[in-house]
């Protein structure tokens, strides 16, 4: 149905979007910000020749901000090369994985690739009660009556509470209005309900709701759009002397936190 035929070879420039969307990025880091992709994402629109791009994405979210900052560089730079653009889940495209996935015009998946969970969760702990047993006092003072905002060694305010709430309900309608506008009509207007409630699905029933367009890996489709000669052509980004040397360093702090944050977060979909 997709099939294409090309008298020479044709590359496809692919970039892996995978793990945790965060901005606290670092040279050693494997955060997805814009800071450390912004490049990349220009280096993949840069073949004049190429019909399209792809993106490879295995995300569990992240940061709402660096989603959106990553997507929006995508769908203009797109709109100004006037490429398509094809996006490949592997395990999960969840939340601000999600996100991502959607500054593509065509979305492919596997039979068992997670999807969605649109919406915005703000996890935290509490630690009155540790304090009260240690016999610790912690004292604050601040200028502002909202300064200690969700002060985790504070008891809870409801205050506090409803303006969280109220904050990710603005950045919940955000996300909303964006997959809208960029699925359109691909979705299933009858289970808005449950397509936007945070919940996730698997393969083909993620397809049923319109989150995505097929099941298939990205050689099977390039090939079936572009034909046999198709060549998946990686975008990577070149590391100097020093980031090889500390990403290999066993003390790398950063990389350690990030990876044991996106453990967590891929546990909430049984990964």
């Amino acid at each position: 149905m997709f099939k294409r035929l090309f008298s020479r070879n044709v590359q496809i420039p692919t970039l892996r979007l995978s793990g945790i969307i965060s901005s606290q990025s670092s040279i050693t880091s494997s955060a997805l910000a814009i800071n450390n992709l912004e490049k990349l994402i220009e280096k993949l629109f840069a073949d004049k020749k190429a019909p399209a791009v792809a993106l490879i994405i295995n995300s569990p979210g992240g940061s709402p901000t660096q989603s959106s900052l990553i997507a929006k560089k995508i769908i203009n730079l797109a709109k100004e090369k006037n490429k398509k653009v094809l996006a490949f889940v592997e395990d999960v495209a969840a939340s601000g994985g999600y996100w991502l996935a959607c500054a593509a015009d065509e979305i492919y998946i596997d039979h068992n690739s997670v999807i969605g969970s649109i919406g915005v969760i703000s996890p935290g702990f509490g630690f009155v009660d540790l304090l009260k047993k240690i016999g610790i006092e912690r004292r604050v003072y601040t200028s502002g009556k909202s300064k200690s905002f969700l002060d985790p060694f504070k008891e809870e305010n409801k205050e506090d509470i409803d303006r969280l709430k109220d904050i990710q309900e603005q950045i919940h309608d955000n996300f909303i209005n964006y997959v809208k506008d960029r699925r359109g009509s691909k979705l299933d207007q009858n289970k808005f309900d449950d397509i936007f409630s945070g919940l996730f699905w698997v393969g083909s029933r993620a397809i049923e709701y319109g989150l995505a367009d097929g099941i298939g890996s990205i050689s099977e489709i390039l090939e079936n759009k572009y034909g046999k000669k198709v060549n998946i052509k990686m975008i990577n980004q070149k590391k100097s002397f020093l980031q090889r040397r500390l990403s290999s360093s066993i003390l790398n702090s950063d990389e350690i936190l990030n990876k044991f944050e996106e453990k967590l977060m891929l546990s909430r979909f049984g990964l």
